[in-house]
Order: structure tokens, then C-alpha cells, then sequence
């Protein structure tokens, strides 16, 4: 079983500083900017073209926001490109990059996008979940998972394994609230979660013990 050390990388562009992504910000504000656009030149092509010919240089192309999603939350630390920000949000995965592209893809109408990263001793303020820099304390930490709705349904329950940033990513259904429960070993921790418009896509405060 392998620890890092917690690393909370906020990648800064010095190219972006009129318009920053804040991943792992604290609170709901992080990134009130505009997502409809890859760059100034191309803000007169058709929305889907923009979003295709931004993922088409990012090695992404022909995804939509889930494949995006489960393609980098997958990736090993090192592999993550460092031009990119992915933000995960409620109704949108919003990507941007060095040379100020910028494109959303919608996410799925019935389906809540929810990275966790549960720790033993150290953490770090997180809302919207950056795929490309957020990192965890615990990386392919083996997780017992379940989460249980507040009318005491059965949502999910699975084995699961945090990537090597230290998260697991789950795919809820959307507006649901209830509790997720997450066993490593001998450490359990349970705690109140929910998938509404307001709710976070980044959960940091699931300390095991």
C-alpha cells in the first residue's frame, strides 16, 4: 500500500491569468468565467466544432464529457497533461489550455460526476475537481464503497481503488442525497453526500480512522 505525501497542485498558466480555472478552490466560486468558446478566432464556429477541434489537439477527440472524464481521472500522475485544466462541474466539464483554448462539454442528464479522495491525515480545501491537478493523500488505495440514499436504498456498492492522484471517481445519479461509507482495511469513514446543482464535484473531507 502506497502513500504520497499530500500535494495540492494549483496549476497556474501565466498565460491565463485573466481567466484561471482555480482548480481545487474552496467554496462554489471557483472559475465564474465564460466556458462557451475555444478562443478568440474561433468564437464564430459552431459550438460543436470548437469543442471537437480543442479536444482533436488534446488527443481527445470524438469524446464526450463522461469519456473525457473517465479517460484522465485514469491516467497515472505523470501521464496528465500539464497544458490542460479539466473542471468538473454539475452540468459542464469546462477544459482550457495554455494557449488560452477554452471549450465545456455537457455532462449526462442523469448522471452526477463525483471524485473522492479520502484521507488518513492530510487534505486540502477542494470544490470542482480538477482532473489534470487535484491530488489525494491515498494513491490505488484498494475502498470498500457504498452509498445509501436517505430513504435507505441501495445507490452503489462496489470495490473500488483510488487512482494515482489519490481519488475515485463515482458516477451517482443526479439529485439524490444520503451518506457514502468508504472502508480501507481496518479504516472506515461515513459521511453525508449529494448530487444537486449546488453540490461539489471534489470530496476532500473524508478523513478514515
Amino acid at each position: 500500500m502506497r502513500r504520497t505525501p499530500r500535494v495540492l497542485l494549483v496549476a497556474t498558466f501565466a498565460a491565463l491569468t485573466a481567466f484561471s480555472l482555480s482548480a481545487c478552490a474552496p467554496g462554489g466560486d471557483a472559475g465564474n468565467a465564460s466556458t462557451g468558446s475555444a478562443s478568440p478566432s474561433a468564437t464564430s464556429a459552431p459550438v460543436a466544432e470548437v469543442a471537437e477541434t480543442f479536444l482533436e489537439r488534446h488527443d481527445l477527440a470524438g469524446m464526450d464529457a463522461t469519456a473525457v472524464i473517465d479517460t484522465l481521472e485514469a491516467l497515472p500522475v505523470a501521464e496528465r497533461p500539464a497544458d490542460l485544466m479539466a473542471s468538473v462541474r454539475p452540468d459542464e466539464l469546462v477544459l482550457m489550455d495554455a494557449e488560452k483554448n477554452q471549450t465545456s462539454l455537457p455532462m449526462p442528464d442523469d448522471k452526477f460526476y463525483v471524485s473522492v479522495a479520502p484521507y488518513a491525515a492530510q487534505t486540502h480545501d477542494c470544490f470542482f475537481h480538477s482532473l489534470t491537478t487535484c491530488m489525494g493523500e491515498l494513491s490505488n488505495e484498494p475502498l470498500e464503497v457504498t452509498v445509501v440514499g436517505d430513504d435507505g436504498a441501495e445507490i452503489l456498492s462496489g470495490s473500488f481503488a483510488t487512482n494515482d492522484n489519490g481519488f475515485v471517481g463515482l458516477w451517482l445519479p443526479r439529485d439524490i442525497s444520503g451518506t457514502i461509507t468508504i472502508v480501507a482495511g481496518e479504516r472506515t469513514v461515513t459521511a453525508p453526500i449529494a448530487t444537486g446543482a449546488d453540490d461539489p464535484t471534489c470530496v476532500t473531507t473524508l478523513q478514515l480512522s
